[in-house]
């Protein structure tokens, strides 16, 4: 009896299972309004709900997150041609799902019905089936009335970001709007090959045998895709023959010429990419990666992991070295090369996380700034006379990239800025401190470099 009980109770739960597998647009609004309501990042939201999904929905679901972000303010000004009241509160969730409907109806091949039907029904998922008519009639609204919204909408071009950014470009770069234009594209998907399994045309060749397209590109280990795809697609990929990495990322390691038998930091190394590129270029270097948060260093261990390499993965922050070294029993260490990769804006990266044009906030740069600050001091002592820092964000915005580095040379004597062998049509913005390179359709984000060697 008491078997029979249990299997009638996990009957009554499984068509609950069932429909919130079903409801990719329901879990997309609770995702997309956490991140404009409580400042969470999609990069650690879409995880967590993953068991809530089938594994063949998980694209369906990143494509309408990462798309209403992208085009956010675009879709909220249809809406207000829509909506006379606007929904707040606990019905927030509901314009959230008017903006995962839009998108769908705006941006997505899917069809019409199916896109409005999928969304109405979503409103039951969330317990909002008050709101079932209102959805309905709004989303049949834009559709017989699409033509003159957009006119009304579009009449004037947007920027799709936030104005406290578009002013910091407009003040940093004459080519301002290319900068927006790129970061409004989706971007694309760059692969690092694996110098010590195959050369770039090798796997270039496996690729095509396998019935991928992919270009090459001025980095002598990239290559461009022609489409985004899934890892497991790529020849090789679970035994470390490539790794994704765009393009501008890529040139970190390569600029910071790790050499065997070196001790060479990896600072703030999460997830581990510029990590398993130095080991690649110098198997037997003594690599410390080091990250200040300890659920992301297990991302560095898993990369580390499949490209069969060693290095000493360490929690710890990097404005207090002296701590991490002597809990690692290195208090003696100093260092022959140090890879900071400074926390930052991640302006340079909006188009692969289209999120942070909504998360960061003017007020947080001068906090950034600051930690740069600090963090560049702390490890600068750690470096061994003649040693190597490089200096890298994945930032647009100068008072993170140049002005930081040339006000740390006017304060540090002992600090030699290094020539980078860049070609001056790689970017429009030539900084006399370092080089930065902005986001391009077809290249690289935005990422700033800057070399520098601790004189004798």
């Amino acid at each position: 009896m008491k078997n029979e009980r249990s299997q009638q109770k996990a009957a009554r739960n499984k068509p609950t299972k069932k429909m919130t597998a079903l409801s990719t647009r329901a879990v997309a609004a609770r995702v997309i309004l956490q991140v404009l309501d409580e400042g969470k990042s999609l990069s650690s939201l879409i995880p967590d709900v993953q068991p809530m999904l089938k594994t063949q929905d998980l694209p369906l679901l990143q494509e309408i997150c990462f798309g209403v972000c992208r085009v956010l303010p675009r879709l909220e000004q249809i809406i207000q041609c829509l909506v006379d009241k606007p929904l707040k509160g606990k019905t927030r969730v509901v314009h959230c799902l008017l903006l995962v409907g839009l998108y769908q109806l705006l941006y997505m091949r899917v069809p019409t019905h199916a896109a409005v039907d999928e969304v109405v029904n979503a409103t039951k998922t969330l317990k909002s089936d008050s709101f079932r008519g209102l959805v309905n009639g709004v989303l049949r609204r834009f559709l017989r009335e699409k033509e003159s919204i957009l006119a009304q909408v579009d009449k004037h071009w947007q920027t799709l970001h936030p104005e406290w950014f578009v002013n910091k470009l407009k003040k940093a770069y004459p080519n301002w709007r290319d900068i927006i234009n790129a970061n409004n594209q989706k971007p694309p998907m760059w692969l690092r090959v694996n110098a010590q399994k195959n050369s770039v045309e090798r796997y270039r060749t496996l690729l095509a045998e396998s019935g991928i397209l992919a270009e090459i590109s001025s980095h002598p280990q990239a290559l461009r895709l022609a489409s985004p795809m899934a890892v497991q697609k790529l020849p090789h990929f679970s035994e470390g023959a490539v790794t994704v990495q765009d393009l501008s990322a890529q040139w970190a390691a390569t600029l910071l010429e790790p050499q065997n038998g070196e001790w060479i930091l990896d600072a703030c190394a999460a997830p581990g990419g510029k990590t398993t590129h130095i080991l690649e270029l110098a198997p037997q270097a003594n690599v410390i990666a080091l990250d200040v948060e300890s659920h992301r260093l297990k991302r560095v261990t898993e990369n580390l992991a499949r490209l069969n390499q060693q290095a000493r993965v360490v929690c710890g922050d990097a404005t207090k070295p002296e701590q991490w070294l002597a809990e690692i029993g290195q208090s003696a260490v100093k260092f022959d090369r140090i890879l900071l990769d400074a926390p930052c804006s991640a302006t340079g990266v909006i188009r692969r996380h289209p999120d942070i044009k909504w998360l960061r906030q003017e007020t947080d740069i001068k906090q950034l700034t600051a930690l740069q600050k600090s963090i560049l001091k702390a490890l600068w002592e750690k470096l061994k006379p003649n040693g190597i820092l490089l200096y890298a964000t994945c930032s647009v915005l100068p008072e993170e990239n140049n002005e930081q580095i040339r006000a740390f040379l006017s304060e540090q004597p002992d600090a030699e800025l290094l020539s980078l062998p860049f070609e001056d049509n790689v970017s429009d913005n030539k900084s006399a401190v370092g080089f930065q390179f902005i986001p391009q359709d077809n290249g690289g984000d935005g990422f700033y470099y800057a070399k520098l060697r601790k004189r004798a």
